[in-house]
C-alpha cells in the first residue's frame, strides 16, 4: 500500500472521530440585553434561570438543547456520518477497507498488545465526578448527571448488543460479535456526557474527553480486537445516544425537579437477585 494513501486515510479517520468536538464548540450568535439573552434560533430566555436539577444557569447553547434543528445538525448528522463510514468500510469494502486497516496493523504493529483500552474510557467519568466535587461550574447537579449517564448507557446498550447479534460479524482475532465496537460506543457515550456537562467550563475538557474516546477506538484496532468499521460505527452510536437522551430530557423534564434516586435490592425477571434504582421526575 502506498504511504500517501495510508496517511490520507488515517487523517480522514481521525478527522471523522474528532468531528464531535468541532460540532459541539460552534455556537450561534447571542445578543445580551441585560437580564435577557436573545438567541438567533430560539425564543428569549432569562439569563439567570436555574431549573430544578441544575446547578448554574444554562449557557445560550444549552438552552437550545431541545431544538429539533440543533439535534439534527449536532447529533444525527455527525452520528450518521460515522455509522455510514463504518458500514461503508465493513470487511473488504470501501476506498480503505477494514481489511486494509487490519493488514496495515499486521505490517506495522504485529505484536502490539495492551489492556489499557479496557479501562481508559472510564477516565472521563472519574474526572467528571471529580469536577462535581471541586468545581461549581457543572451543568446539572450530580443526581441528574447520574440519571442522564445511566439513561445514555442504557440506550447505547440497546443499540449495540442487538446490532452485534444481527450483523453476526467475527472480529479480526476470530472472536464473535464485532460490529459495532461496544468499547468505543461506551467511550464516546462517556465523552459526550462530559462534553455536555463541562464544555462551558473549558473547551479543553471536551477535547480531552473525545481524545480519550478516540484513543480507545484506535487501541481496539491495534489490539486486533475490532475492525476499523466497528470503531467508526461505535463512535456514532455513542454520540447519537447521549444527544438523544439530552434532547428528550430537555423536551420532557427541563422544568421538572429530580428527586433523590432510591436504590434497593430487587429480584430480576430471571429470578436472580439484583439492585434496582428509582428516579422520580
Amino acid at each position: 500500500m502506498k504511504l500517501s494513501k495510508l496517511i490520507t486515510v488515517h487523517l480522514l479517520w481521525m478527522s471523522a472521530l474528532a468531528s464531535p468536538v468541532v460540532a459541539q464548540t460552534q455556537e450561534s450568535p447571542v445578543i445580551n440585553t441585560g437580564k435577557t439573552i436573545l438567541l438567533a434560533d430560539s425564543a428569549a430566555a432569562p439569563a439567570d434561570t436555574v431549573y430544578p436539577g441544575q446547578k448554574k444557569p444554562f449557557t445560550e447553547a444549552q438552552l437550545r438543547e431541545g431544538s429539533n434543528k440543533r439535534y439534527v445538525t449536532r447529533a444525527v448528522l455527525p452520528a450518521a456520518a460515522l455509522i455510514g463510514a463504518g458500514i461503508y468500510t465493513i470487511q473488504d469494502n470501501g476506498f480503505f477497507s477494514s481489511h486494509d486497516a487490519r493488514d496495515a496493523r499486521h505490517e506495522n504493529f504485529p505484536n502490539f498488545s495492551t489492556k489499557v483500552d479496557d479501562y481508559l474510557f472510564f477516565l472521563p467519568v472519574a474526572y467528571m465526578y471529580g469536577f462535581n466535587a471541586f468545581s461549581s461550574q457543572n451543568r446539572h447537579d450530580i443526581r441528574r448527571q447520574t440519571g442522564l449517564l445511566i439513561a445514555s448507557g442504557v440506550l447505547t446498550s440497546a443499540i449495540v448488543w442487538p446490532t452485534k447479534k444481527l450483523t453476526n460479524i467475527d472480529r479480526p482475532n476470530g472472536d464473535p460479535t464485532a460490529f459495532p465496537s461496544g468499547h468505543t460506543a461506551y467511550a464516546f457515550t462517556i465523552a459526550t456526557i462530559v462534553d455536555k456537562e463541562f464544555r462551558h467550563k473549558s473547551p479543553w475538557v471536551s477535547v480531552g474527553s473525545y481524545t480519550i474516546a478516540s484513543a480507545t477506538g484506535v487501541l481496539r484496532v491495534l489490539n486486533n480486537e475490532h475492525w476499523m468499521a466497528d470503531v467508526l460505527a461505535g463512535a456514532g452510536v455513542g454520540i447519537l445516544s447521549v444527544n438523544t437522551v439530552y434532547w428528550l430530557h430537555d423536551k420532557l423534564f427541563q422544568n421538572k425537579g429530580l428527586n433523590n434516586p432510591v436504590i434497593a435490592p430487587t429480584v430480576l425477571p430471571n429470578g436472580k437477585p439484583g439492585m434496582g434504582m428509582s428516579l422520580t421526575f
